[in-house]
């Protein structure tokens, strides 16, 4: 007994959407991992408000830090290549969204070639002896397009935006990182001035205790070697005012290399002791640092990039459809193809494409773009970790920078009059030449951490403003 055409046509469709339905069950997205929710505040502290809202030409408070941020911005060379890293990904957003719509050819094609009986019996004039000669030419256009039945092709062009917005947040990271570099560098480049006016304001209260110990052993009051010992404290601080000299040239090369720029003098303020630290420490909310920090960005829109990823592969399974319609001129010969209208060609190709013997490869594909996906994921909780981390860090480390440099102002000053209390007792004779050694070297050594101490605490600033996402527009 045979089956009626219809009977067959009925059971072709049955079997297609068994196919397609078995497809869509068996090839499912294993569910990702749970993330931790984000503490509410910094903390236990609640500001509504954030330094990382205020733009870097208002928090830098520096008119000369101001103007090398702004040029270090027109030619930073990181910043340029992130620039064109934001084409390349613009480009590939641009063919992800052209394969949606269809494509047109121009062809110009010549066929020739014999027609022999093939294995079924006849060739196509029914004449299983006759080998026939076919010649054939066309000029005209096809056009081919792949019907989105699915939603592959829209998935590829989501994720190629989404990578296209994780490169903008990228160059975003890198004005950030840039800005913050160009200010704590301009913070060290003022702290090593001051640090070096200090060595040399010492070494000329060494060179008067040198004198007076030197007048001291002509009258008979001090010997040779504390001579000696005087002057090799002069030289040891010389020698550190030296390699404070070579630490300035090369903080100001670094800062000449972030600029984009040949080493120069750094047009700077006169002292860091004018400046004022930007502004008081609000932090804001941890919610609001999602929204400002570049690199949480960058990584929620990789991962996004990664969900559209994944649904693409899945759909690799399922058939796709295509047509191909085309139009020309085509016949035996070019004169006869050229006549008109006999020569004209209109026609339209369909077809259905289910992969097979492709299952491997496919489940490969879409087993590499789950394990991505995952990756993804966890690079973006990294992300909220690292920068939550930072702010915690930085606002605590602010806190006791302010103490630390509290204290050491009054070891400075107690220092301070210490060395004069024992150049009086050594002319009184009531001191040691070791005593005034000793309370000139815990002086310098004092000024030189408490002027640290400062360096630190503007470099933590700058830090804290850079981990809320402040420095880009």
């Amino acid at each position: 007994m045979f089956l009626h055409h219809k009977s067959y046509t009925r059971l072709a469709l049955i079997f297609c959407a068994l196919v397609l339905v078995y497809s869509c069950k068996s090839i499912e997205v294993p569910q990702l991992p749970e993330m931790e929710p984000l503490p509410e505040t910094f903390l236990d502290i609640s500001d509504s408000s954030s330094i990382g809202d205020i733009s870097w030409e208002a928090f830098f408070n520096d008119p000369k830090l101001v103007y090398l941020i702004d040029e270090g911005l027109e030619n930073n060379l990181d910043l340029r290549v992130a620039l064109e890293r934001i084409e390349i990904a613009r480009t590939q957003f641009r063919i992800s969204k052209g394969a949606i719509y269809p494509s047109m050819d121009g062809i110009v094609r010549y066929r020739s070639g014999d027609i022999r009986p093939n294995l079924l019996g006849g060739t196509i004039n029914g004449d299983r002896n006759v080998v026939n000669r076919l010649e054939n030419n066309f000029i005209g256009f096809q056009s081919t397009w792949e019907i989105d039945v699915w939603g592959k092709l829209r998935d590829r062009k989501e994720a190629s935006f989404e990578q296209f917005l994780a490169t903008e947040k990228g160059r975003h990271l890198v004005v950030t990182n840039m800005v913050a570099e160009i200010s704590k560098l301009y913070y060290e480049l003022l702290g090593k001035d001051i640090e070096l006016e200090t060595i040399e304001r010492n070494i000329e209260f060494q060179e008067m205790a040198l004198e007076l110990i030197k007048i001291q052993k002509m009258a008979g009051r001090a010997t040779e070697l504390a001579v000696q010992q005087f002057s090799a404290q002069l030289l040891s601080t010389k020698s550190l005012a030296i390699e404070k000299q070579q630490e300035i040239l090369e903080t100001e090369n670094n800062l000449n290399f972030i600029l984009g720029r040949f080493p120069q003098p750094i047009e700077r303020a006169s002292s860091l002791l004018e400046i004022k630290l930007p502004y008081a420490m609000d932090v804001g909310l941890p919610s609001d640092m999602l929204l400002r920090r570049p690199d949480i960005q960058q990584a929620e829109h990789e991962l996004r990039a990664a969900n559209f990823n994944v649904e693409a592969a899945r759909k690799e399974f399922l058939p796709s459809f295509s047509f191909t319609p085309y139009v020309g001129l085509n016949d035996r010969s070019l004169p006869a193809a050229l006549k008109m209208p006999g020569g004209l060609t209109i026609g339209l190709l369909g077809g259905l494409t289910a992969p097979i013997f492709a299952q491997n490869k496919i489940r490969a594909g879409f087993d590499q773009a789950v394990a991505s996906n995952k990756i993804a994921l966890y690079n973006y909780q990294q992300s909220i970790l690292d920068g939550y981390q930072e702010v915690m860090n930085k606002l605590q480390r602010i806190e006791n920078l302010r103490t630390v440099y509290s204290l050491r102002d009054e070891e400075t000053a107690v220092l301070l009059n210490a060395v004069s209390t024992s150049n009086e007792l050594f002319r009184g004779g009531y001191a040691t030449y070791l005593e005034v050694i000793t309370a000139q070297s815990r002086v310098l050594e004092a000024e030189l951490s408490k002027t640290n101490t400062r360096i630190e605490m503007f470099l933590t600033v700058v830090d804290l403003y850079r981990a809320l996402g402040g420095g880009w527009k």
